[in-house]
């Protein structure tokens, strides 16, 4: 287990609700708020406070808008960001046996 380094693992995605909202976007490419709030089961404050670290990241990218009267958040997940999760999952995948 030459490879076995705890230090390769990434804390600012190794969170829950963060390591859900890359997983989400990994696959997904971009959502709304209120999608990502759904499927990570979180409150409006712990996603906005999550996002906030992706977004200084610059993991994500953050889009407001409005639709009609109805505000809108898109994130999207950027190519920094998905080079950090592959790079998240390949250092996870070292300590497993």
């Amino acid at each position: 287990m030459d490879d076995f380094n705890i230090s390769n693992i990434n804390d600012l995605i190794h969170s829950r609700l963060r390591l859900g909202i890359m997983a989400y976007l990994s696959t997904a490419g971009s959502a709304d708020f209120n999608t990502l709030k759904k499927q990570t089961q979180s409150s409006d404050g712990n996603l906005s406070i999550s996002l906030k670290k992706l977004e200084e990241a610059q993991y994500i990218k953050v889009e407001k808008s409005f639709i009609g009267k109805k505000p809108n958040t898109k994130i999207t997940l950027t190519k920094v960001g998905n080079k950090a999760f592959i790079e998240y999952l390949d250092a996870l995948k070292k300590l497993l046996p």
